[in-house]
């Protein structure tokens, strides 16, 4: 009497079109996956931008509430840093302190009858060699003491809109 045996099946693996069919799909993902991520990713970064001007804003009001003044000197503002902008890392050092300007409060004329407020503007970039500096759609963010917050590309343009909104 004759058992009754499943047929054996070999397997032999993959071929080799089979291989290189996958390797294109998973190549034409990472294509579109990678540089979706990339853009996330810088974007995320910038809130830390915004959350460093932010910061530096207040500590400047900070200031003036002491001082009657703004000033442009970061140790003043407390960030213990001992060289000049923009070595001033802000956040998790995706960005610096680039610029950090003041002007001291002018008494009225009979041209300026109120006369001039004291003000400031505070400017991060991205830091050098962090991969923000790939950002060239909010490559500079700015505030000033009248709250207003601006932004531009790499090549010098208005791109508030995107950059403070997003």
């Amino acid at each position: 009497m004759k058992a009754n045996r499943a047929p054996r099946h070999r397997h032999q693996g993959f071929t080799l079109v089979e291989l290189i069919v996958a390797m294109v799909i998973l190549a034409t993902l990472a294509a579109i996956a990678i540089p979706s991520y990339n853009q996330y990713v810088l974007k995320s970064h910038r809130t830390e931008a915004k959350a460093a001007l932010m910061d530096a804003a207040s500590l400047e009001e900070r200031f003036f509430s002491t001082s009657n003044l703004y000033t442009n000197n970061a140790l003043q503002l407390g960030y213990g840093v001992a060289g000049p902008p923009p070595s001033i890392p802000v956040g998790t050092g995706y960005y610096v302190i680039s610029n950090i300007t003041s002007s001291v409060p002018l008494p009225p004329t009979p041209t300026v009858q109120g006369g001039t407020p004291a003000t400031f503007t505070i400017t991060v970039i991205p830091a050098p060699g962090s991969m923000q500096v790939n950002d060239t759609a909010c490559a500079l963010f700015t505030i000033n003491s009248a709250g207003q917050q601006t932004a531009q590309n790499s090549g010098g343009i208005d791109n508030t809109a995107n950059c403070w909104q997003n």
